[in-house]
């Protein structure tokens, strides 16, 4: 069953989004050559505990540390470590923030100092097909026809779309109904209504859109070596439209 929420429901819903967003932009602002995904990790926990939240991610099915951070060819999930970013990596940071029992969801994948055209092209539509499927959000419209929109935007790059890997509701669970895939046709799908929550996050590849799955049993990435970056927002079904409950 997919939970609508309530005003109040919605009303933390939207601290937590904004703690989440003011996280995002603190660690953007540290993002350089020579600091460790450990680093941002520990900024990010100190930061999120201050305004309030709690991390969703630390010890969430036994994952160890408050943010993932994804470099390269890392698609999600990935451990915060002693690895030092250098010039010309991408790095994706997914946040999950729980703020008086409520969940935010976000994620962004940013340039370490100057990156190569292929790296920026695929940051730049990956972000742009997050907005095609937000575009398509209001009360009354099919799923499917979300995850169309993605889909149809990424395949124009030649970018390979993740299949293994889904945004999803969020609210009171991290992870709630319904999937929402990046891939499908439009007119399927549950339809959407006013109230619902939804993280929408397409994660798109440079290359083959097949991944693996790392021995720490976490960090997936891609089969070819090839770079991928991830985008998402958590975002409130509204009559007419949506809105952007993580910044924008």
């Amino acid at each position: 069953m997919i939970d609508i929420k309530n005003n109040f429901e919605i009303k933390k819903m939207e601290r937590a989004g904004l703690i989440n967003y003011q996280t995002h932009k603190l660690l953007e602002s540290k993002i350089k050559p020579g600091i460790t995904t450990l680093e941002l990790n520990d900024i990010a926990e100190e930061f999120i505990k201050s305004k309030g939240g709690i991390p969703s991610f630390l010890g969430y099915n036994g994952f160890p540390k408050t943010i993932c951070t994804s470099v390269n060819e890392e698609v999600v999930h990935g451990i915060p470590s002693l690895k030092k970013l250098k010039k010309g990596d991408i790095i994706s940071i997914d946040i999950g923030v729980i703020y008086q029992g409520y969940h935010s969801d976000s994620a962004w994948t940013y340039p370490v100092g100057e990156i190569s055209h292929e790296k920026k092209v695929l940051l730049e539509e990956t972000k742009n097909a997050l907005y095609a499927g937000l575009k398509q959000i209001k009360n009354g419209v099919h799923l499917g026809d979300v995850s169309s929109a993605i889909e149809k935007h990424a395949k124009k790059f030649n970018l390979g779309v993740v299949r293994e890997l889904v945004g999803h509701g969020v609210g009171k669970h991290l992870h709630e109904e319904p999937d929402i895939p990046n891939y499908g046709k439009k007119g399927t799908g549950i339809i959407l209504k006013s109230g619902m929550t939804l993280a929408i996050e397409p994660m798109l590849n440079l290359g083959t859109r097949k991944i693996w799955l790392e021995d720490d049993d976490w960090t997936i990435i891609t089969q070819d070596g090839k770079p991928s970056a991830h985008f998402e927002h958590t975002v409130l079904v509204t009559d007419d439209g949506y809105k952007i409950l993580t910044g924008e």
